[in-house]
């Protein structure tokens, strides 16, 4: 495996951008989406990511947009996927407390303002009421979009399709009192989604520490579906599960031996499956492996960025290009900015 290089993406320059997910779409352009300040945005490259348009926002609600995954279909369809959250409220609360209490550490009164602003925004029902997980669809190659439409699960990463057509979305259903984790299919080019078919719990798991999910189609008659896992048994580990039906059962997740998480799955053009991931120890950056069998097995870890500041990282993804070689696109904290901003790497794999 050889990395070829690593450069600061031009869109980093748009500080405070974070999780990044890209793909190569039809026709050769890259379309990246983002979120900033809890706007959804996109970016589109029509040169392999040597340069990139300025942002276009997509979905920007009252509340807090995160997460923007995409996909596009055979059928020529862009899918987008966010969904809205209510984190920021417990984060504000809590800095109030310490305005409270005298704490030297708390927020300038500035910042109080802002966020007490955007609270005032709706009254709280209405705030809660906005709360889901949503998709948007666009039919002319990114010109015009759909109203955002509500899905049942969610995942940074998005949905992909499967070699008979469908769609399958991997995720965990939000802003439920139980919230299930499992995969929901698609037969109409995403415009609707069935029930979620659950994946099994491992012994001893906590369902509730399952997160972001990312399948892909095998190539082989195995759709594989990976897992951050924040239970105590392989804590911080990626899991796998899988399924031979279709999607329709499921294997116990089980262990792949990487630490590092979420990662991001892509099938190569050469049948190989390729995994990307943040690595928030040392060495700080980013990972990849490859698997030459249908993701039963994993190669030894790959370093594409080693040099982090911090933890403050992660959340690749990778397209294909024409010539093979592989664009990884992730964001990162760096010690010269305030914010974080949108790297990338562009390499290949040897063989």
């Amino acid at each position: 495996m050889l990395f070829r290089s690593k450069q600061l993406s031009p869109a980093g320059k748009y500080t405070g951008l974070t999780n990044g997910r890209s793909i190569r779409l039809a026709g050769g352009r890259i379309l990246l989406e983002a979120y900033q300040g809890g706007d959804s945005f996109c970016y589109l490259s029509d040169d392999d990511g040597q340069t990139w348009t300025w942002p276009r926002t997509l979905l920007d609600t009252a509340i807090d947009d995160r997460d923007a995954g995409v996909l596009e279909t055979a059928a020529g369809s862009i899918l987008v996927t966010t969904f809205t959250s209510s984190a920021w409220e417990s984060i504000l609360d809590r800095a109030e407390q310490q305005v409270k209490d005298g704490n030297a550490k708390a927020w300038s009164a500035d910042r109080l303002a802002r966020w007490r602003a955007v609270r005032r925004r709706l009254p709280a029902a209405e705030r809660k009421a906005e709360l889901g997980n949503w998709m948007l669809r666009s039919t002319d190659g990114g010109i015009s979009w759909s109203a955002r439409y509500e899905v049942p699960v969610n995942s940074p990463h998005g949905p992909v399709q499967l070699a008979d057509g469908r769609l399958l979305y991997a995720g965990k259903q939000l802003w439920h009192e139980t919230a299930k984790v499992g995969v929901s299919l698609s037969s109409d080019d995403g415009v609707g989604w069935g029930s979620i078919i659950e994946i099994p719990t491992r012994e001893g798991d906590d369902p509730a520490n399952y997160h972001e999910l990312h399948a892909v189609d095998a190539g082989d008659g195995r759709i594989i579906v990976q897992i951050r896992n924040h239970n105590s048994n392989h804590e911080r580990e990626t899991l796998q599960t899988h399924s031979d039906d279709g999607g329709e059962s499921w294997a116990v997740p089980y262990s792949i031996g990487v630490w590092g998480l979420p990662s991001h799955l892509l099938r190569l053009r050469d049948g190989r499956l390729l995994m990307t991931y943040g690595h928030r120890r040392a060495p700080l950056g980013n990972q990849a492996r490859v698997s030459d069998d249908a993701g039963r097995t994993w190669s030894e870890a790959i370093v594409l960025s080693g040099d982090a500041a911090s933890g403050d990282l992660g959340y690749p993804s990778t397209v294909e290009l024409e010539s093979g070689e592989l664009l990884t696109v992730w964001y990162e904290n760096l010690s010269t900015s305030p914010r974080a901003v949108l790297r990338q790497a562009r390499w290949q794999l040897e063989g």
